[in-house]
């Protein structure tokens, strides 16, 4: 599937959400990235260690880290990094759910999830389960800023529309995340990643992380 992706989408002539990187906005938000990923994981390795310990008390014998297949940019799929926020056979309930998923497309979103564990509503209700993605960041899978990575079983129900997503790096947060995350539905996500694809710069960028750190402090959206 990646590389039926890779195929379809490393060309730009035909994409509406396409524009020339310059090297300067290339360079400098890797730059961002970098120093922006290690500063964080830095700065919150206390949270770190306080989130792994109160899993690790509610279920003991679960990991810690809860590790995903994602799909990236042009299709190439790599394991993105999460805090375990719900029980250990969570992925194996999946399919008992998918008949209530509260949104339409391609995506699952429920907010009464009976797999989510007690610590996992908190640390999922303020995006501290995301905050490992930072390592993600560090690696080059992901950016600060970016359309949020899908699951490639979403990325199978994509129209060709759809994957203009698929054409710049993934992020830990973007114009999606700020402007009303679980709230707004599948074909809005879309409409806000083409829309951050197009307009993408390093002020753009910076906007939208300001606007996340005051999102993270009065959200209601997240579930």
């Amino acid at each position: 599937m990646s590389n039926f992706i890779q195929k379809e989408y490393s060309y730009s002539e035909d994409q509406c959400a396409v524009k020339e990187e310059s090297v300067f906005y290339l360079y400098s938000k890797r730059l961002i990235d970098i120093v922006g990923a290690s500063t964080g994981i830095l700065i919150l390795s206390f949270l770190f260690i306080i989130v792994a310990v109160l899993i690790k008390i509610e279920d003991p014998k679960g990991p810690i880290f809860f590790t995903q297949k994602r799909v990236g940019l042009n299709g190439k799929e790599f394991k993105m990094f999460k805090f375990r926020s719900m029980v250990s056979d969570a992925e194996e309930k999946l399919n008992e759910l998918l008949k209530y998923n509260e949104v339409s497309g391609a995506m699952f979103k429920m907010k009464e999830d009976p797999r989510v564990t007690k610590i996992g509503r908190f640390i999922r209700k303020t995006s501290i389960d995301e905050l490992p993605q930072l390592f993600n960041v560090l690696k080059g899978e992901m950016s600060l800023v970016g359309p949020r990575p899908p699951l490639p079983r979403e990325v199978e129900m994509y129209s060709k529309y759809d994957r203009q997503r698929l054409l710049v790096t993934p992020g830990c947060t973007g114009l999606w995340q700020v402007s009303g995350r679980n709230s707004l539905g599948f074909h809005q996500m879309v409409e806000l990643d083409i829309k951050y694809i197009e307009k993408r710069s390093i002020l753009f960028d910076l906007k939208i992380l300001f606007k996340t750190v005051l999102v993270l402090l009065g959200s209601k959206d997240a579930y």
